[in-house]
């Protein structure tokens, strides 16, 4: 489920508010074991996505760092070719 948690701290470009938003509903679907929340839960669910990208965003901006920032496209094919030796490759 937290498959698309990266890592999103000294990439060039930054991390996107869509890229965060996107990880912390990530991370509140882990804790909470929903993927869609009830209705009931409705508030209290996207409340929490709120405040985890709202943490998440203070952290990645407050953070520094001397290495280089990190090229996404390099960062992708270094996944992918991981990701071929796990799976093996398509066909």
């Amino acid at each position: 489920m937290c498959r698309n948690i990266k890592t999103l701290f000294n990439f060039e470009p930054p991390a996107t508010d869509t890229e965060i938003h996107d990880a912390s509903l990530q991370f509140v679907r882990k804790l909470s074991g929903f993927t869609i929340p009830s209705k009931a839960n409705e508030a209290a669910f996207e409340r929490a996505v709120e405040e985890v990208a709202a943490a998440a965003r203070t952290l990645i901006h407050s953070m520094t760092t001397n290495a280089e920032p990190k090229n996404r496209e390099v960062e992708a094919e270094r996944a992918r070719a991981r990701n071929a030796v796990r799976f093996g490759a398509k066909a």
